[in-house]
């Protein structure tokens, strides 16, 4: 028998519900940390005392980067998603970019943008 070379429509279809899932998830997590960065949760130091509000300044400062840095990660996750989701429009989800053989469905379930099997990945690591 021939070893398979692409998932099956049905299968793309379950790639695709789990991927969406992730995506609305994603896009959630996203609009939580942009709104710590504009101060729209209102967790602010404008009802502090002076005193207080000088030393959160630094503390808000160093907490606004940190959201800025997920923010920006948050965003790239999803654009992994959102290709994932074009590969599987195209038919070419879970082909490995590297070998050409499909990437193991456990893999996918775990991280469903993927485009590296595992073998692959360990070998550029070397």
């Amino acid at each position: 028998m021939a070893e398979k070379t692409r998932y099956s429509d049905s299968e793309l279809e379950e790639f695709r519900v789990i991927i969406n899932e992730k995506l609305k998830q994603a896009y959630a997590d996203y609009e939580q940390l942009k709104n710590a960065l504009n101060n729209l949760d209102g967790n602010d130091t404008s009802d502090t005392s002076p005193t207080f509000k000088v030393l959160e300044e630094g503390a808000t400062t160093m907490s606004k980067e940190e959201a800025g840095r997920l923010a920006q990660r948050q965003m790239k996750f999803i654009q992994h998603l959102q290709a994932a989701l074009v590969r599987i429009e195209n038919k070419t989800y879970g082909i490995c970019r590297e070998t050409g053989k499909l990437i193991p469905k456990e893999r996918l379930r775990a991280v469903p943008h993927a485009t590296l099997s595992i073998e692959a990945k360990a070998d550029g690591k070397r």
